[in-house]
């Protein structure tokens, strides 16, 4: 089972896309209808899955009352514990099957929650006993605190910010670059200038042009713009109204067309009425972040002996892979296999380490790594699944 999205938890699951057995034909947009195209990476070559908007109020899945569409971490991860016990109640030939839980970047600090959740329902007899072996995350958003503050180190590493300006501001804020002082005035200049130097990078995957697309034509709704407002500033006003056919981002304004068509509502059994116009980023849902920390839940499920694949595009500045090396550091796990480069068709695809109690490292990519690199994340996904060497 896929669970959740590729960012905040506003989006919808486009995990779909990269992982499903389906992808738009990346053709020009010629005024009809996007076509699809089988994924020949799809994940589900080797498991069977399901993409589950979550929480409610993202993408096509909705709540009948206002009350119902205020959320929270605790409660995302509550009703994705719910989801599976109902479905696997209605569908009983699966409840047998090896379960597993995944997700990416913010779903990825919910995922271990579900997972203890499972874990606990296990150890108080619910029904259906459930047949859990463990989770796999992408990019995680796991601990601010390990997170955000990496994302200096690693502008550093990747030649973002000069040796000097790094210097500096891991001296006048002491590693803290989340939370200052605002009587350090030398940090806060310091985080100024190495925002200068990163304001205008492609964050999901610092190698690839910035693309800038304003959606106002497929979308009639004000957040998106006022979304991408606090994005670009006033130089939003000139954005061009299509992204540039070649650029990532083409794939969302596919999917804003094709999700928004009645005959593709009606061909997945979208109950009429319910969502009145499909948005990716639904950003003013009602969301409490009521968990800080996620690092606690890896700890009690490697303990209990969940398997655990923990994959990280190496080229996001998002949530960069050193703040996910710190927070598994934090652990303190045995290393099993030593730091080594993982090959797909003798080509390195990344590098992996492997912990004890079945703990897996994996590098490679940008955010959501499976969309950059659909091939190599198939093979390790299907070496994993089969508990084979990366």
């Amino acid at each position: 089972m896929n669970i959740g999205n590729n960012g905040f938890p506003f989006y919808f699951v486009l995990d779909f896309f990269s992982k499903g057995p389906l992808q738009f034909s990346m053709v020009e947009y010629n005024g009809s209808l996007p076509s699809l195209t089988v994924n020949p990476y799809s994940w589900t070559k080797v498991s069977s899955i399901i993409f589950l908007d979550s929480p409610a109020g993202t993408g096509f899945s909705y709540s009948r009352t206002s009350r119902g569409s205020r959320t929270a971490d605790t409660k995302f991860a509550c009703q994705g514990y719910d989801f599976v016990r109902k479905w696997l109640l209605s569908h009983p030939n699966f409840i047998a099957n090896p379960l597993y839980i995944a997700g990416d970047s913010y779903s990825g600090k919910i995922v271990p929650i579900i997972v203890q959740k499972m874990s606990d329902g296990i150890e108080a007899g619910d029904s259906p006993l459930l047949n859990l072996k463990g989770y796999s995350i992408g990019n995680p958003g796991t601990d601010p605190k390990f997170d955000d503050n990496s994302r200096v180190p690693f502008a550093h590493r990747m030649a973002i910010i000069p040796d000097e300006l790094y210097k500096k501001a891991k001296r006048s804020c002491k590693g803290e670059y989340r939370v200052i002082d605002s009587r350090n005035i030398q940090c806060a200049n310091d985080l100024r200038a190495i925002a200068k130097c990163t304001k205008r990078i492609n964050r999901p995957h610092i190698l690839e042009p910035k693309c800038y697309t304003d959606f106002r034509p497929l979308n009639k709704m004000d957040e998106n713009r006022r979304y991408l407002m606090e994005i670009y500033g006033e130089s939003y006003m000139s954005l061009p109204k299509y992204p540039r056919f070649g650029c990532r981002n083409y794939n969302k304004f596919l999917c804003h067309i094709w999700a928004n068509d009645i005959r593709v509502q009606k061909a997945l059994h979208i109950r009429k009425g319910t969502v009145k116009v499909w948005i990716r980023c639904k950003i003013d849902l009602p969301y409490k972040k009521d968990v800080e920390s996620a690092v606690s839940f890896h700890y009690y499920l490697n303990i209990k002996g969940y398997r655990a694949l923990i994959y990280s595009g190496d080229h996001d500045f998002e949530i960069p892979y050193l703040g996910t090396q710190l927070w598994i550091k934090s652990l303190n796990l045995s290393v099993v296999d030593e730091w080594r480069p993982w090959l797909v068709d003798l080509q390195v695809a990344g590098f992996t380490r492997g912990y004890s109690n079945d703990l897996t490292f994996a590098t490679g990519g940008g955010h959501t790594a499976p969309e950059y690199m659909p091939k190599e994340c198939y093979a390790m996904f299907r070496r994993w699944i089969f508990q084979e060497p990366l």
